[in-house]
């Protein structure tokens, strides 16, 4: 608080003389004394305190004395010192990763950085405000907003996504609100490099707001599980990130929440444990839970679907090199192989090959791509297919085949040239394609990588389950068309959708189930491995803005606070005298 016209500081005397009147000012009073024998009694009382008596039981001197005060400082000018955002428009960049749900004592760094949102308004005095969220798609939330309760509705609705921040996509979108305008941009996040902000315009500057430091978490940093015969195998690592030991509490539960195994283990400083379980009882799905106090919750659970333990692609070196590129453009882990060294192999990778001997002598589904016990026989029709999840992305309708081979009689026929089958599906999930891929124009065709990509997509997740997503991942997705609907472990529901090409996963980690008329499938929602770990909070400023390089200041006037109670007090000193009458 200041005073901009100290030149009438000389009016304080006013009120000095006011009060000096009153201690002079001659005051009658009518008293009845009962008795000369008190007079002098009653006289001493009077001369007791002679000034003091001028001013007891005086309501005008009060009131007069309060209004000069009043007066004096309306003179004086007071007002308030109030600062502003620098700069001709304001981009505040939101991190919505899962980090931002750390914080202590019941709040987090989200929450607290929507307080400081909402009270930085107030700094914007008219300036346009954008506000843009981080994400794998960065959102506008307001666009060159100046209206304060639009900006306070956009900020309650901001919410945290889980999805990595990947804040040069956000920096990118706000370079573009830029142009040659000098711009405040405030980063409302957990902890940023100075090294990944961009600092070569010269009409940019950078307030980052980091989250509170000495957040202390214990996380869940992978877990995954596998089918081993009878057994379920599942291995897990966690760490510790705190600077002090701690104990924690892990337990690993089935899908109906069973628990199957709990531990008491010890995380010494800043240590990474890696514990692996060999015999647990067989599930599809399996949880872990850890019960640890600490200022990250997000990370302290986990879930997984349990694999049958295939993790790459072998590839017969006996196939056409289009089959061995087809799979390599995947960007997947493909081996090349020689035939006689499949069968050692058979029960630990998804297998390509045209060896007809393998099929039902292996634990997990292969590929067979043409025969070599049967001789092709020439065929000219185009190709039909069938509603199987497999075609959901890839048309072989125009796909040209020279040759096929026999089919074989128990399997499902999923697509057919001229009546004929053309690829099957064994009872045990293998997939057949009864021609060699040279005597065909599909790999030609754009179908032929996308076909491949839905086998292995089948194959190696299995068919009875959809993988594992992202936060608000899009994805295509092997489903049949229909209508599909996304429901949560505790069946409340998420989402619908048609095409399969429109699947979106939801925002929370977690176990999720999609379901249609025919059936359903389970996948899993999982934080990202960048979002196991949080980092120190950093707050700093970054660059100056030309001709204003910090924050304006304004100042707001307190005068017409002090006009209207010094009108109120001059009515009542009127009403005051008028009762009391101008004459006393």
């Amino acid at each position: 608080m200041g005073f901009s016209n100290l030149v009438f500081l000389w009016t304080a005397i006013l009120p000095i003389i006011v009060l000096i009147y009153y201690f002079f000012r001659k005051k009658y009073k009518d008293q009845h004394v009962s008795s000369t024998i008190f007079w002098a009694e009653a006289m001493q009382e009077t001369k007791a305190s002679p000034y003091l008596k001028h001013l007891q039981k005086n309501m005008l001197l009060y009131l007069q004395l309060l209004s000069l005060i009043l007066f004096v400082l309306a003179l004086l000018n007071p007002f308030v010192k109030s600062t502003e955002m620098s700069g001709e428009q304001a981009i505040w960049i939101v991190d919505t990763s899962a980090t931002m749900l750390a914080g202590k004592d019941n709040t987090t760094t989200f929450d607290q950085h929507k307080e400081t949102m909402k009270s930085l308004v107030s700094e914007l005095s008219g300036r346009p405000l954008t506000i843009i969220s981080t994400g794998d798609e960065p959102k506008t939330i307001v666009r060159q907003e100046t209206e304060s309760a639009a900006i306070h509705k956009a900020i309650d609705s901001l919410e945290v996504t889980y999805e990595e921040e990947q804040l040069p996509k956000a920096i990118d979108m706000a370079q573009a609100f830029i142009g040659d305008t000098s711009t405040s941009i405030y980063l409302f996040t957990d902890a940023v490099d100075r090294g990944e902000l961009p600092i070569e315009n010269e009409h940019v500057k950078w307030i980052v707001k980091g989250a509170s430091k000495e957040l202390e978490n214990v996380a869940i940093t992978r877990f995954a599980a596998t089918a081993n015969g009878e057994h379920t195998l599942a291995l897990i690592q966690l760490k510790n990130e705190t600077k002090r030991e701690l104990n924690v509490q892990l337990s690993l539960s089935n899908e109906a929440g069973e628990v199957l195994i709990e531990e008491q283990l010890a995380l010494g400083s800043e240590e990474e444990l890696t514990k692996t379980f060999e015999e647990l009882p067989i599930t599809a799905v399996l949880s872990a839970n850890l019960q640890v106090e600490d200022d990250y919750e997000s990370d302290n659970s986990m879930v997984t679907l349990v694999g049958n333990g295939m993790s790459q692609i072998v590839i017969d070196q006996q196939m056409h090199q289009l089959v061995q590129k087809g799979f390599q453009s995947l960007d997947t882990d493909v081996k090349i192989v020689p035939s006689n060294q499949l069968v050692s192999i058979a029960n630990e990778a998804m297998i390509i090959t045209n060896q007809t001997e393998l099929l039902g002598k292996t634990n997990t589904p292969i590929m067979l791509i043409g025969r070599n016990d049967e001789t092709a026989v020439e065929v000219n029709n185009l190709v039909d297919v069938s509603e199987d999840p497999l075609f959901a992305f890839s048309s072989l309708e125009d796909v040209y085949v020279n040759s096929i081979y026999p089919s074989f009689n128990d399997y499902e026929t999923i697509a057919t040239i001229g009546g004929k089958p053309f690829i099957q599906r064994s009872l045990s999930g293998d997939i057949i394609v009864l021609a060699d891929i040279q005597s065909t124009d599909w790999p030609l065709h754009p179908s032929f990588p996308l076909f491949l990509w839905s086998v292995q997509n089948e194959l190696m997740s299995g068919t009875t389950s959809l993988g594992t997503f992202s936060p608000n991942e899009s994805r295509a997705i092997s489903l049949i068309p229909g209508d599909w609907s996304i429901y949560a472990s505790n069946d409340e529901y998420i989402s619908s959708f048609e095409n399969a090409r429109q699947f979106k996963a939801p925002t929370e980690p977690g176990l999720y189930t999609v379901k249609s008329q025919e059936e359903e499938k389970p996948f899993i929602v999982q934080l990202p491995a960048q979002e196991r770990s949080i980092q120190e909070g950093t707050s700093f400023e970054l660059g100056t803005l030309e001709n204003s390089g910090e924050e304006e200041t304004s100042k707001t006037s307190l005068l017409i606070w002090l006009l209207l109670p010094i009108l109120l007090l001059l009515v009542i000193e009127w009403e005051v005298q008028r009762r009391r009458g101008f004459a006393n």
